[in-house]
């Protein structure tokens, strides 16, 4: 069992090797072609070979870090453009460090010419590599075991989404004890279960039983597993201990992270200065109303501001007095609104916010104190996400959308609580830019709903 799991996964290695090499080849002939004759000091064998094997370490980071690598769990279309943002991230990284190496700007349409080259590589090899990897690993036959009708259809959620990977062959509620469970099990064989909602003490049993007959698990984790994963490992009395605690970085980190948070809202405030400006004279000409939007939001430990945005709504948007989130079609919105919604220009204005300290350029989302009180009132758990300071974007941007439910939010803020670094808002940061342009990631909720709760119920 093992040599087949290992032959498998070496040949989804070659797959992902194979578009790696052949975008390798085409900025090889791109540097000799165009760049290395206008090099101040020509390179002999190994200089050639390092700056070709800077471009694959560049290229691979950007690609396995936008998902292109993740066949199991992609569509062709995902895939397609994981690799196209990977490959404009890594054009404008080599064009800068050929700039340094020729000492003077080169020219910018050899390099736009291989961005397209390897863009169109990508597309041609995606779809192929897809076909591959569903030889390879064609649809587990799959069993959800889940504790409440909530939990189960988040599973069949997960299982309809990604088809390709899952066959549900069953579904079992695991109320019904975990003899009745284990006998399901033997009758369905199934080669991957999906645990959704399971208390830690019946799903550690289910658990076991699973590893030892050679059984995928898939686990929907619940809040307490995000706390456990924050824990600090510790030996007692020669006992190994795990210590759970309010978020408590270090000095020398939030010190970086603040220093990091006012260079970049600067750098972007100074960069976007014109599309401040034009936007600010097109939201005024509109409709005559403000530019600018503020509202009160939460941050750490409960702390209210007030968050500003570029006006996208007609003036007035909740006369009712009804705090409500963007619904899909939403009719408050201004034309110009839609566009600065879908570029996200609309968020500029928060550098204001990074730079005065109310938010950070990573850290969960705040949420208006109205919506945190209704979350907090079916779903108590959710002020843990106030342990650090609100963010301009986090996993839940990253990995969830505008719509996606309180519980999940939470989930993925308590993932960043637990892993924060610089290297990790690093990564968050590289990761938005994948997710500006999609936009599932901006959908709103249901018409007639006013937050993600009720939507995530419907």
């Amino acid at each position: 069992m093992s040599n087949e799991r290992e032959g498998k996964e070496l040949i989804l290695h070659i797959v992902n090797l194979t578009v790696v090499v052949l975008n390798t080849l085409w900025f090889s002939w791109l540097w000799f072609e165009y760049y290395f004759a206008r090099l101040f000091i020509p390179f002999v064998t190994r200089g050639n070979i390092a700056v070709i094997g800077i471009f694959v370490v560049v290229y691979a980071s950007f690609a396995k870090l936008y998902g292109g690598f993740d066949l199991q769990t992609s569509r062709t279309s995902e895939l397609v453009y994981s690799h196209v943002i990977a490959s404009v991230m890594t054009g404008i990284v080599m064009f800068v460090i050929l700039w340094l190496l020729i000492r003077y700007m080169p020219q910018i349409q050899p390099m736009l010419y291989g961005i397209v080259l390897w863009c169109v590589t990508a597309v041609l090899w995606s779809k192929p590599a897809n076909l591959i990897c569903n030889s390879v690993y064609p649809p587990a036959r799959t069993v959800i075991i889940y504790d409440n009708i909530v939990a189960f259809r988040k599973g069949e959620q997960i299982t309809k989404k990604v088809s390709w990977r899952f066959r549900v062959v069953g579904k079992i509620d695991v109320s019904e004890g975990n003899d009745t469970v284990f006998a399901y099990l033997d009758r369905k064989h199934p080669e991957a279960v999906m645990l959704c909602g399971i208390h830690s003490s019946q799903r550690n049993d289910i658990l076991k039983v699973c590893i030892e007959r050679g059984i995928m698990v898939y686990i929907r984790p619940n809040i307490g597993d995000y706390i456990v994963n924050s824990s600090k490992d510790l030996q007692m009395a020669s006992l190994p201990v795990m210590l759970c605690q309010r978020a408590n970085p270090s000095p020398l980190f939030l010190l970086a992270k603040r220093v990091f948070d006012i260079i970049f809202s600067l750098a972007i405030l100074i960069v976007f200065s014109p599309v401040l400006l034009i936007t600010s004279l097109l939201i005024h000409f509109y409709d005559g109303g403000p530019v600018l939007y503020s509202q009160v939001r939460l941050t750490k430990d409960r702390k209210e501001f007030r968050i500003y945005k570029f006006r996208s709504m007609k003036v007035n948007a909740e006369s009712d007095g009804v705090a409500r989130l963007a619904s899909q079609g939403d009719s408050r919105i201004t034309p110009v609104g839609k566009f600065i919604r879908a570029t996200r220009i609309d968020e500029l204005p928060q550098m204001l916010n990074i730079l005065k300290g109310d938010m950070s350029v990573v850290g969960p989302r705040p949420e208006r104190p109205e919506i945190t009180a209704r979350y907090e009132k079916g779903m108590p758990e959710f002020t843990l996400r106030l342990q650090v300071k609100a963010g301009l974007t986090g996993y839940a941007q990253v990995h969830g959308k505008y719509n996606t439910s309180p519980y999940d939010k939470l989930q993925m803020d308590l993932m960043y609580i637990a892993k924060q670094s610089i290297a990790t808002d690093f990564q968050i940061i590289l990761e938005t830019v994948k997710v500006v342009f999609m936009p599932e990631s901006t959908e709103g909720i249901g018409e007639g709903e006013t937050d993600a709760e009720e939507a995530d119920h419907v």
